[in-house]
């Protein structure tokens, strides 16, 4: 039997490659995608296996699973993932799945085990995998060594844990020293949540993302995020002030003298990295712009560090201040249902009531989320009408959802086994 992962002349997706791979081929660039991208049951199995199972994803923090035996769990999909620390202090990932009769092993977000016990019949497994014990019934000729569990592709660097559940993921090392020189100021080893939020948004995934990828909708909308934030991504941003870069350059000066990386940093269109300014006389994310905790993160000595953006396609986006740092996974449950999680992180000796309110500190990005999904929520609606037919992109206020419609049909195409069409002679 052919193996389902491997599409073959039965495939019931074949349809569905061929026609996904000639609309994104013949798609109209700086517009919006055709609408079978953001509602299609098909089209969105193809998201799972050509994108959310192939590239690296953002799974959570290094400092959630600080000692021996904590874990974390992950669904990508229908693939349940488990991330644990092990013994030897090295992050592993496995898929969260039994090898007697498939159940989950473990049930919970996060917790902390001794061994990897399966509750279902307890065959038990040691923090690297492999399996100890299965109990006498299976026989004496019984081959422990090969019924370990299977492992998942894992990469820490800066604090950040990403998962891969492809056979050969893509390369990303690059992008991953960069990140750990950037965030080594913050050392995020030593941080911790202070609070976390989950919501179920009802809307393809593809639309939170191109949400998030433009402030054109920011000053409609995010009354609280504009107390401290500036709607410019960076000094590439064709919108920027003279009085913006201007600040821009006195706070990167301030930068240097601290040794705090500042450049903007590209890596394709799926990462980047740059440190910009808030409004000026802000320094954190807060309703009044000023610090939501009095410890600051890692080695930093001065509030006032701008926001440090990072962008992680397909699935991540965040903010480092000073004081704390704002993360965001998104991943998706169905064509059009998409679960978005907020952690909000401070230094491990941060004392709740003492040095930070959670409750001060999650409110401007609350209000954020809730907008935020009310407008793709919205979004998605119209789409779905008989009447939708793709719209053109701002080239000023939308290069981001540009850039990240460019990166998915890409991917997409090349995973698919095509070749994307030359974007210039596209862009005539």
């Amino acid at each position: 039997m052919t193996p389902m992962s491997t599409p073959s002349l039965d495939d019931p997706l074949a349809p569905a490659r061929k026609a996904t791979a000639e609309m994104l081929a013949n798609r109209q660039r700086h517009f919006s995608l055709p609408q079978p991208f953001y509602n299609d049951a098909r089209l969105f199995a193809l998201d799972m296996q050509e994108i959310f199972e192939k590239e690296w994803l953002f799974a959570g923090m290094t400092c959630e699973i600080p000692t021996k035996g904590n874990f974390l769990t992950l669904d990508v999909g229908e693939n349940p993932v488990l991330i644990v620390r092990g013994a030897d202090g090295a992050v592993h990932a496995f898929h969260n799945v039994c090898r007697h009769r498939g159940s989950r092993l473990c049930v919970k977000d996060k917790g902390k085990v001794a061994k990897l016990v399966c509750p279902y019949h307890q065959w038990t497994y040691e923090l690297d995998g492999r399996l100890l014990f299965a109990g006498s019934d299976m026989g004496d000729n019984f081959d422990l060594g090969a019924y370990g569990l299977k492992p998942v592709h894992v990469k820490t660097a800066g604090g950040y844990i990403f998962v891969s559940l492809a056979e050969q993921p893509p390369a990303i090392d690059d992008f991953l020293v960069t990140l750990e020189h950037y965030l080594a100021p913050y050392d995020m080893d030593n941080a911790k949540v202070a609070v976390e939020s989950t919501i179920v948004e009802q809307a393809n995934w593809k639309l939170v993302l191109e949400n998030n990828r433009e402030c054109y909708h920011c000053n409609g909308a995010h009354p609280e995020l504009l107390n401290s934030l500036q709607e410019f991504d960076d000094t590439d941003d064709p919108r920027a002030t003279p009085a913006y870069k201007a600040l821009v350059e006195r706070k990167q000066a301030d930068w240097d003298a601290q040794e705090v990386p500042w450049q903007l940093k590209r890596f394709g269109k799926r990462n980047r990295l740059t440190r910009t300014p808030l409004l000026d006389g802000t320094v954190s994310m807060t309703m009044d712009g000023q610090p939501a905790c009095k410890k600051l993160m890692g080695r930093l000595t001065s509030p006032d560090m701008g926001s440090l953006r990072i962008l992680h396609l397909p699935n991540s986006w965040n903010h480092f201040m000073g004081d704390h740092a704002v993360v965001f996974r998104v991943m998706p449950l169905g064509p059009q249902q998409t679960v978005v999680t907020t952690k909000w992180l401070v230094h491990k000796d941060a004392v709740e009531g003492v040095d930070y309110d959670p409750e001060h500190m999650r409110k401007v990005w609350d209000a954020t989320n809730s907008q935020d999904r009310q407008l793709a929520e919205e979004n998605q609606r119209g789409i779905n009408s008989k009447a939708y037919q793709p719209g053109p992109y701002s080239e000023t206020y939308e290069f981001g959802v540009i850039d990240f419609i460019d990166w998915y049909s890409e991917q997409m195409l090349e995973n698919l086994g095509h070749t994307a069409p030359n974007l210039q002679l596209a862009q005539g």
